[in-house]
């Protein structure tokens, strides 16, 4: 079964000769009349919110414990927020931030879970300005299956903050409305909650005429976390060369065992034979 994520990559690209050949319908004015143009653009948000709450679904699917803890955790920690910050500067919210991260970290570590803060770099490009991003990463194991398996989880406790624009239409601010205060999920959904919202943050700033920064864009956002996905990456092709190895043995194995048999049967025949 395809992943979340390749869903997601097929309806884009499933749409995009249709996308790029009615982007100059957004450039009008609401009292032109255009009726098809202003059907496509219904249609456009629609699919948008139906698409994100299919994602948002999914993904709550997965991680329903961590994710109470968090919950809970963040609610009572931001409640003594002002007697836990150990920030010299208290004015800033951003170093506040952090005492709250790391506080989390210590409390989801007292309760057994394996967390840590997590820093994801990333450089300068054409397209992306360089930049740095924390959060919080949590791995644990799989308890629905026999053979073990690492489970890695993205705590974002500012998930929603990180898609706010300004001068957004309506669609998107209600698109952005149905995202969670706090993320708590895998890497996968993750990338698929950015990439449908950024595109409709696209839409948004064409219907509005503005310019969208780089900043806005889908692969800067993804960056913020992509410490997590690439580590994510690795552990599935370990997994991957692990589970082949496991195959290739058994295989290795069973041809011994069918050469031994067959080995046996030949002897036993030439015994016969010679009787």
């Amino acid at each position: 079964m395809d992943s979340l994520e390749e869903r997601v990559s097929v309806f884009y690209y499933e749409n995009s000769e249709e996308s790029d050949q009615d982007s100059s319908d957004y450039e009008f004015d609401d009292d032109t009349g255009d009726s098809d143009a202003k059907r496509q653009r219904i249609l456009y948000w629609e699919s948008q919110q139906a698409l994100l709450q299919e994602v948002l679904e999914r993904s709550s699917l997965t991680g329903t414990k961590l994710r109470q803890e968090v919950c809970d955790i963040t609610e009572t920690v931001r409640s003594e927020q002002g007697d836990l910050c150990r920030c010299r500067n208290k004015a800033n919210v951003d170093a506040c931030n952090n005492c709250l991260r790391q506080e989390i970290v210590n409390s989801l570590c007292n309760k057994g879970f394996k967390a840590s803060l997590c820093i994801s770099k990333w450089s300068e490009t054409k397209k992306i300005p360089r930049g740095t991003h924390e959060y919080i990463e949590v791995i644990g194991n799989s308890s629905s299956s026999s053979r073990k398996k690492q489970l890695l989880y993205v705590v974002e406790l500012e998930f929603r903050d990180q898609f706010e624009i300004a001068k957004a239409c309506n669609e998107y601010r209600n698109l952005v409305r149905m995202l969670p205060r706090t993320y708590v999920g895998k890497p996968d959904c993750l990338k698929a909650i950015v990439r449908v919202v950024c595109d409709a943050a696209k839409r948004s700033m064409k219907e509005s005429r503005m310019h969208m920064g780089p900043w806005r864009k889908g692969s800067f956002m993804i960056m913020k976390w992509s410490a997590s996905i690439e580590k994510l990456a690795s552990i599935e092709a370990a997994s991957s060369t692990s589970n082949r190895y496991e195959v290739q043995s058994s295989l290795s194995s069973l041809s011994s065992e069918v050469a031994h048999a067959s080995s046996c049967r030949y002897f036993a025949t030439s015994a016969v034979a010679v009787t």
